[in-house]
């Protein structure tokens, strides 16, 4: 096995914070669900675990608490929901618990191999009486049957023969992680589910239906489970919960298996989830475990196909790398019915809400390697446009669209409006990556179909927003990306994605027209001539700030005249300064939180010249925090595009083993999933120098004195293309599909079969 797609650890130390940070990196998931990487045997009442599994897109409502009403404030926010555990084995070898907080832990072991798409954890246990055991419990969320996850829990006596009794837990008596001081995640414990049904089939299967208390919606799950040696089975039925205890005799030296099957249906893809869970669980078990995991490794073998990417010269980055792609993998919701997560399936850190990270940061990575998923993030964009309309009713416009800034069902669970509703470039995030989407696959159907609509839309809220005051346009009272400079006029970023938006809505809508292909959309939205010219002029008149004595883009209209912040002040802690300054002393300084100005440079390169980006760079860069894990990735590439090589990879080592090192010391509560994307932007975008723009896919490659070799494919244009870069060459080899023409260092090549470039120094 190539070690790249091994990540591995070993040894048991039985710390909190270890433990809790190895049931993130260790967690299983396939975009619909996921499942934290806890003990099946459990752990001391007094130890602190986030023992989770969840659902992406299914929610329950929670309170929030205004402490003054104003009209348009959200009162309540949907909540991400622990659902239930099916996790939990408890055995016990001649009536000797196995606890591995007891006893002796002798080898301990845990793997997540990326290229079968299983986490194993093995370990050899003695008991306080002297007895060895070793178990090892392979698990399975599968990416061909996304309802089912499986365990294979392997126990083996090593000094011993005797009785061992498994208890397999299936439990609706859950509750969601909660941290008072922690204003990421839940403040205070809230009880999401009822247990409305519980029973065992004839066949020996455990349900429990469950519905959530306020949202409305249900779920029903089922376990089965297969032993390798005759058992005598017993169960228990409680008001909550289920056990199913199985008695066995144990041979020394011979392995005993059980396997666990879990099915999980939701009331927002199934109509009838008590039902759908039943015939999805006799599928599942009419082929064996073996089936299951031949189907994982295919699909992973298709999917690495399409996205792996191959450093040589730096093998802990190489894996750093693998390890990031596949945790997009499992955390891309795979329907329109949900997204991405700032945490992916792995906690419950933001509550399971969805940011504009998904299309700044994730999906670039699936629009250049698997298109059908970024496809389906974008249509779960159209599948609220309904309720962005509603959004922006409540913030005083009578035309368009306005989406939400953190949301699951498409409502507002912003609490804090000054950097959260007051984020409106979250409009102009969402049309950007529907362009670039159609830049790179030039999938004018879902143009047609869904995102001329969005486009068009999210103009118009921009246009009403905005206000023709001196020659320019100009857009008041908003928060860009920086959330440490909250409700200020004429964020450069703010306005440059709307220059952006309103610009693409009125190209599409021309373009729709010369077509004849304008009709069903007229007919629905209204559209008229004088209002996409009223979009073309406001493009045309924004305000893009500029200071022609320092040569840069001033963040926005104040930011400049602040006073400088004290970095020199030392932190409290290990957290971001916002958990130490009141957040309004943090508005009155020039402090970034992250890349603001420079992520507008990084989209928009043409929009400036190239000297102001360099002064803004080094600018901001004295000035920024990266307390946000959306920053140092943007400044690598922006570092890379100005030829600042060493900086430029310092930005991407760290940003590439943000979670597997816990740099930002929050990894316990769920991936950083943005940072992961923003990561393979770094190759991609920074080392690759990538841009698509409207007249074709522009390259400047060139690669870390670090690395000897950098392979990676892309799908351009529904054709699969392989880059290989040297130290001396950029290879462009078209793998399948048509041609491909493309710029390097500002001259067209077409990739008919194999184009071998030198490398300049830029």
């Amino acid at each position: 096995m190539n070690q790249a797609f091994l990540f591995r650890k070993d040894g048991f130390t039985g710390e909190e914070k270890e433990l809790l940070l190895n049931e993130t990196l260790f967690h299983n998931a396939n975009g619909y669900f996921g499942v934290r990487g806890n003990f099946e045997e459990g752990y001391p009442k007094d130890m602190p675990t986030i023992r989770g599994q969840y659902i992406n897109g299914f929610y329950n409502f929670s309170e929030m608490k205004q402490p003054e009403k104003h009209y348009g404030f959200p009162e309540q926010k949907q909540t991400m929901v622990n659902t239930f555990d099916t996790q939990t084995v408890i055995v016990t070898v001649e009536n000797e618990r196995v606890d591995l907080f007891q006893g002796k832990v002798l080898e301990f072991t845990r793997i997540l191999d990326m290229k079968k798409g299983i986490t194993n954890r093995r370990f050899v246990w003695e008991s306080p009486e002297g007895r060895q055991v070793e178990i090892s419990v392979t698990r399975m969320a599968s990416f061909e049957n996304l309802p089912l996850f499986t365990m294979e829990y392997r126990i083996t006596p090593l000094n011993f023969s005797g009785t061992a009794q498994i208890q397999s837990v299936h439990s609706g008596d859950v509750s969601n992680y909660f941290n008072p001081k922690d204003s990421r995640v839940a403040g205070e414990k809230i009880i999401h589910l009822r247990v409305a049904e519980r029973e065992i089939t004839k066949e020996g299967f455990s349900r429990i239906r469950s519905e959530t208390l306020k949202s409305g919606l249900e779920i029903a799950s089922m376990t089965a489970h297969v032993l390798s040696e005759e058992a005598f089975s017993e169960t228990q039925v409680g008001e909550k919960e289920i056990t199913r205890i199985f008695t066995l005799q144990l041979r020394k030296g011979d392995c005993a298996t059980i396997v666990k099957y879990t099915i999980t249906c939701d009331s927002i893809r199934y109509p009838d989830v008590r039902s759908a869970a039943e015939e999805l669980i006799r599928t599942c078990l009419g082929r064996p475990l073996d089936y299951w995991y031949q189907c994982q490794e295919d699909y992973l073998t298709k999917f690495w196909n399409q996205a792996e990417v191959e450093i040589t010269g730096d093998e802990e980055l190489n894996l750093s790398l693998h390890y990031n792609l596949y945790q997009l993998l499992q955390s891309v919701g795979k329907d329109r019915y949900c997204n991405i997560g700032a945490k992916g399936l792995s906690g419950e850190g933001y509550e399971g809400h969805y940011f504009w990270d998904t299309e700044m940061y994730i999906v670039p990575f699936f629009s250049l390697t698997w298109p059908e998923m970024a496809r389906n993030l974008l249509s779960y964009r159209y599948q609220i446009l309904d309720r962005a309309r509603a959004n922006a009713r409540v913030m005083g416009y009578p035309k368009g669209a306005l989406y939400p800034w953190r949301t699951i069902n498409g409502d507002e669970c912003s609490g804090y409006y000054p950097s959260g509703s007051a984020q409106y470039h979250i409009n102009g995030d969402i049309s950007y990556a529907v362009v670039q989407y159609y830049l790179i696959t030039n999938d004018w159907d879902f143009m047609v179909s869904k995102g001329a609509e969005i486009l068009i839309e999210t103009a118009r809220m921009w246009y009403d927003l905005g206000n023709f005051y001196q020659g320019s346009f100009q857009l008041h009272d908003l928060t860009g990306p920086d959330e440490y400079s909250c409700v200020v006029n004429n964020n450069y970023y703010t306005n440059l994605t709307a220059k952006h938006n309103l610009i693409w809505a009125a190209k599409v809508y021309r373009k729709l027209k010369e077509q004849g292909q304008l009709g069903l959309l007229e007919e629905k939205i209204g559209i008229e001539e004088d209002e996409i010219s009223g979009f073309e002029q406001a493009a045309e008149d924004m305000l893009l700030l500029y200071d022609e004595k320092l040569d840069i883009n001033p963040q926005d209209d104040s930011f400049l005249s602040k006073k400088e912040w004290d970095f020199s002040q030392k932190a409290r802690g290990n957290g971001p300064i916002m958990q130490w300054n009141h957040l309004y002393r943090l508005y009155r300084h020039q402090v970034c939180k992250q890349a603001d100005t420079v992520l507008a440079h990084m989209i928009f390169e043409d929009a400036q010249k190239l000297s102001t980006m360099e002064h803004s760079f080094d600018y901001y860069e004295k000035r920024t925090t990266h307390d946000s894990s959306l920053s140092r990735c943007i400044f690598g590439i922006m570092a890379s595009r100005l030829g600042r090589k060493e900086k430029a990879y310092e930005y991407f080592d760290f940003s590439s083993k943000l979670d597997i090192l816990d740099s930002q010391h929050n990894t316990k509560d769920g991936i950083h999933t943005a940072n992961m994307g923003g990561t393979y932007m770094g190759i991609v975008y920074g080392f690759l120098g990538l841009r698509i723009k409207e007249n074709g896919f522009f390259f400047m490659p060139s690669i870390p004195k670090q690395w000897t070799c950098c392979r990676l494919r892309l799908e351009l244009r529904e054709s699969l293309v392989e880059i290989t870069v040297t130290k001396d060459v950029c290879c462009f080899r078209l793998i399948q599909g048509m041609p491909v023409t493309i710029f390097v260092y500002g001259r067209e090549y077409q990739i008919k079969t194999e184009v071998k470039i030198p490398l300049e120094e830029w």
